[in-house]
């Protein structure tokens, strides 16, 4: 399956798997969301336009209820992140040495590292909304040492309002006739947005080394 094209029509791909496991999409939800976050080495998984496509569905078919959605959803979030800090506590530095692989961009953590030294503590919530990132934040967490208990803090209130924002945001939307009609505009867009962030960054990081 073409990863990009699974994206664009992930409302058409998701609607397929709610007819053909059933109650297991729950399941499957839960696992595709705690890789992004949990591994350090799947963050092109999709996340925002599956909470959408998710909330969407549960809107438009009544075939999958929002609410255990959300909780399942959120869990998974929070229980990737946890996971995530663990491994990047337990390896420590030397992460660092490891070359790119076709899973593993030794640059998406150095980003994250330079994201984290900005935002400090605030990174594992904002990081929530931010692709790639969010998948590297926990993990720069664990390899900093950061208390367990704030990290935790940190990633429920996150996870809380990622899973609000974007399951919440399916099932307002999801419904509106021109949605249903423009979803790969949709998607586009919230893809776009949540880059928004690492695009701006790179730019100013561009414009002050010109300087």
């Amino acid at each position: 399956m073409n990863p990009i094209d699974f994206i664009l029509h992930i409302n058409d791909h998701l609607s397929m798997m709610v007819e053909t496991y059933g109650v297991w999409v729950y399941a499957i939800l839960f696992l595709i969301v705690f890789a992004e976050t949990g591994l350090v080495v799947t963050p092109f998984l999709p996340g925002d336009s599956l909470l959408f496509a998710a909330g969407a569905i549960a809107a438009t078919t009544g075939k999958l209820d929002p609410w255990l959605c959300g909780i399942l959803i959120g869990a998974a979030a929070f229980c990737g992140d946890n996971a995530n800090y663990w491994v990047g506590r337990t390896l420590g530095p030397k992460v660092f040495k490891y070359e790119d692989s076709i899973f593993f961009r030794r640059a998406h953590l150095e980003k994250t590292e330079k994201f984290y030294n900005k935002y400090g503590s605030r990174t594992v919530i904002l990081a929530r909304f931010v692709p790639i990132v969010r998948t590297f934040a926990p993990f720069v967490a664990g390899i900093g040492k950061m208390p367990y208990m704030r990290f935790i803090g940190f990633s429920s209130v996150g996870s809380l309002l990622w899973v609000s924002i974007g399951l919440g945001a399916g099932v307002y939307f999801g419904n509106i006739p021109w949605v249903k009609k423009h979803f790969e505009m949709v998607i586009l867009a919230i893809i776009a947005v949540s880059l928004l962030p690492v695009v701006v960054e790179f730019l100013k990081e561009k414009y002050s080394s010109e300087k």
